[in-house]
């Protein structure tokens, strides 16, 4: 069961808070203004304007949507795929936002899962879904090695009869570090993703390799080693006939002996937390 818990934050985690929470925020601002017949793209462009109006001038990527079957990466087999599209949202339609905004040089990357009406599948799909939160953070704790807590989920979503869609994303992902990002005047932009970014990601990914760790979290070797300290933004995706759902959230790992404070979930003032309590 997830219960939110209140901690002391340094002033760096606040920063990153802040922005997750904007992002959040823009989610549901945006949810809140769909209606049947906004494309994918018309609900993308909703989320960059919102932020920009916001003081947002950089992102780790670009603002992405799903519509319907797109939730669950049906027939997902290229990046590019991941693109918003011209499909259209209708009546009982499931939908993903997702985005990733830098502000004061903190990064956020988060998923909204939503409905235009009733989709008792998606309720369920994110229902499920807390068990997962729960898990991740408890194996972290205990130093599970990234790659075994990413066989666990599987296992779990198995459990619940459920596919596992991260599994879809660049190097089947289902989480990556995020840092902060040096402010520039202008932000410049390389297949949807910010490149002041994309070269934090690379210098984790150099340091990572001489000292035997990865800043993606995946199912494969490279992520056969103990949770690095930092942040990380995790998120499981569900999938069931065609309906998919996930959150993401930042996960905070240090090199703490204390269990409470060895990782901890940035917020619990979430949108799914919040959800999942008021359901009990």
């Amino acid at each position: 069961m997830t219960t939110a818990v209140t901690r002391g934050l340094s002033p760096e985690l606040r920063g990153f808070r802040q922005v997750q929470r904007l992002a959040y925020e823009c989610a549901e601002a945006v949810a809140a203004r769909l209606e049947p017949g906004i494309t994918e793209r018309e609900a993308a462009r909703m989320q960059r304007e919102w932020l920009r109006e916001r003081g947002v001038r950089d992102w780790f990527h670009l603002p992405f949507a799903w519509f319907g079957d797109r939730t669950a990466f049906v027939n997902f087999r290229i990046p590019l795929q991941f693109f918003p599209t011209n499909r259209r949202l209708a009546p009982g339609m499931p939908f993903i936002l997702d985005m990733a905004p830098v502000y004061d040089g903190y990064t956020a990357d988060i998923g909204y899962s939503g409905s235009l009406g009733i989709n008792p599948v998606q309720d369920k799909l994110m229902a499920d879904l807390e068990v997962h939160r729960e898990l991740i953070l408890r194996e972290v704790r205990e130093r599970r090695p990234l790659r075994e807590i990413y066989e666990d989920v599987d296992r779990l979503m198995v459990r619940q009869g459920y596919a596992n869609r991260h599994r879809a994303y660049p190097f089947g992902v289902i989480a990556h570090k995020v840092d902060r990002v040096r402010q520039r005047r202008w932000s410049a932009h390389l297949f949807g993703f910010g490149t002041q970014s994309l070269k934090g990601l690379a210098s984790d990914a150099l340091h990572g390799h001489r000292e035997g760790w990865s800043p993606l979290w995946s199912p494969y070797r490279f992520s056969d080693h103990p949770p690095q300290p930092g942040l990380w933004a995790v998120e499981p995706h569900l999938g069931f006939r065609g309906t998919g759902a996930k959150f993401e959230e930042i996960l905070v790992v240090t090199d703490s002996a204390d269990p409470e404070q060895s990782a901890f979930w940035l917020d619990d003032d979430l949108p799914h937390v919040r959800r999942w309590a008021e359901e009990r």
